[in-house]
């Protein structure tokens, strides 16, 4: 084990607390590390929970007190699982005591948010910044990464990305703050579509140009308030009062445009999809072949080679569940013992200490430059839907 620590302060305990929280626990015990994640103090609101949940993951300290936990000088990195709109404060709070930060997706709720804090980071030049684009770091997606790398691709021309999941379509759910512009900036667009957007941009190497269309809908116009505090998602517990506000977000979104190489994107995101309850994944098609990704067959990508003889061509099911052969797998089991949802949370916080080591990791990690600009894009849809107009990126700074 490593004689390097870095103490870790997280804020949130809900459903990304557990997802980050393991992921500190397990990664110095699958990974040799060059510095491993000590975890010194978890942050909420609600104290009398949070010392059960301390107590449960492995937390040394709980406290409500976000500010001087951030400020503490013993703390390295502060982890931020909080909704949207409070990202924003306590990152800036972090980088201003010189801490590095790590910040769940989106960056922020709003475009002007999220610049806000890329210009702190680039000025908080010891700091170095992390963005939890986990899906990077399944080790299907990242081999679609190298295959693109090595060339297997080559020209792209259509890329089609998608994340369907169907929970809020019941109208029984009440209006968690998922459901509020004010708290989560979007809907499903950047609950979802955030993922798969940055997944295209990572495996492609490519940039969208121009949203050339957009639309979005709002089903259910309104939800009845919680009684309770409200959470992430259905697993929040939160319970439907008697009184009924405005939906203020996007149940679904489709969008088309294109990317700057030549190649035609799509995304589609909804939470309307009925049936499927977390189906995400990209289709990318080029000139020498073509792969395919679900979520939901997540140990294996999908490979047409378009340059094999026509007689043998047809696609491919590359098991990625093999170590020393795929990203990642080496760490874990033998070959065809798949890992699941945890295990790219897990792969990410590895990723981070090697960065905090000093260490290039082999996949790149997005950090809030990086994360920046799939915020453009999620803005740049959320404009072209409203004003029902193409919207160049290059006009969202």
């Amino acid at each position: 084990m490593s004689a390097k620590t870095i103490n870790v302060a997280l804020i949130g305990q809900k459903f990304m607390g557990r997802a980050h929280s393991n992921a500190y626990l397990k990664a110095p015990r699958f990974f040799d590390l060059p510095v491993n994640p000590v975890m010194h103090t978890i942050i909420a609101r609600d104290l009398s929970s949070l010392k059960k949940f301390a107590d449960r993951w492995g937390w040394a300290n709980a406290t409500t007190d976000w500010r001087e936990a951030i400020n503490h000088p013993e703390i390295g990195l502060v982890d931020v699982t909080t909704p949207n709109n409070k990202h924003k404060e306590f990152v800036l709070e972090a980088l201003k005591a010189g801490k590095h930060v790590a910040c769940e997706k989106p960056l922020a709720a709003t475009l002007d948010d999220a610049r806000e804090m890329r210009d702190a980071a680039k000025k908080a030049k010891r700091c170095k910044t992390f963005v939890w684009y986990n899906y990077r770091r399944v080790p299907a997606v990242a081999t679609a990464y190298q295959l693109a790398r090595e060339g297997r691709l080559g020209r792209i021309y259509h890329v089609r990305a998608y994340y369907l999941q169907g929970w809020a379509s019941s109208p029984d759910i009440p209006l968690i703050w998922r459901f509020d512009k004010e708290q989560a900036g979007s809907g499903s667009l950047g609950d979802l579509g955030a993922h798969v957007i940055d997944m295209v941009r990572f495996v492609t190497g490519d940039e969208v140009e121009e949203i050339v269309g957009s639309i979005s809908e709002t089903f259910i116009k309104e939800r009845t308030i919680p009684s309770g505090v409200g959470g992430a998602g259905i697993a929040s517990g939160a319970k439907a009062g008697g009184k009924k506000g405005k939906v203020t977000v996007d149940d679904a979104v489709h969008a088309i445009g294109r990317m700057k190489q030549g190649g035609i994107f799509s995304v589609e995101a909804t939470r309307f999809a009925t049936g499927d309850e977390n189906k995400h994944g990209f289709e990318i098609n080029g000139e020498k072949g073509s792969v395919f990704f679900n979520f939901e067959d997540l140990n294996n990508l999908y490979y047409y080679d378009a340059t094999l003889p026509v007689h043998v061509r047809g696609w491919t099911k590359i098991q990625t569940s093999v170590p020393g052969v795929h990203p990642y797998q080496a760490a874990y089991w033998p070959t065809a013992h798949p890992g699941g949802y945890e295990h790219a949370f897990v792969n990410q916080a590895a990723d981070m200490m090697r960065v905090l080591g000093g260490e290039k990791p082999e996949i790149p990690l997005p950090d809030f430059d990086d994360a920046f600009e799939t915020q453009r894009v999620l803005e740049a849809i959320e404009l072209s839907a409203k004003q029902q107009a193409p919207v160049k990126l290059s006009t969202v700074k």
